[in-house]
């Protein structure tokens, strides 16, 4: 395994300890596989980070990719929208890491992801 991209469904699972989400991370752990966070889904979903413990545990693991929505990234994310007349910048985001890594996406929402990029891999939680 490669390891997972995590969207923001994925981590709210993570936070309501998501029982489907915890042994896809551990299944990552145990095959040595890495776990990547677009930055812009960290965003989307910290509100209170002293409450959202296992969230930021996860995110400053080793075996974590926090992945910043930097130039090159911010170029493919707004080309992949315009290719798909969608608007969503923190899906791209996620799709433009899951390509890159040719990881896995854990998603709450596979038909936006899908209308980004119909070939992905997805695993729906």
């Amino acid at each position: 395994m490669r390891g997972i991209t995590l969207d923001a469904g994925a981590l709210i699972g993570l936070e309501r300890q998501d029982r489907r989400v915890l042994v896809l991370l551990e299944r990552a752990r145990q095959t040595g596989g890495r776990v990547t966070i677009p930055a812009t889904v960290l965003a989307q979903v910290v509100r209170r980070p002293e409450r959202q413990v296992s969230l930021l545990r996860l995110a400053h693991q080793v075996t974590t990719d926090l992945v910043a929505l930097g130039r090159a990234d911010a170029v493919s994310v707004g080309r992949l929208l315009a290719a798909s007349s969608t608007t969503d910048v923190v899906d791209a985001h996620v799709v433009v890491c899951a390509r890159r890594t040719r990881q896995v996406v854990v998603t709450s929402d596979p038909s936006d992801l899908h209308r980004l990029d119909p070939t992905l891999r997805l695993v729906a939680i």
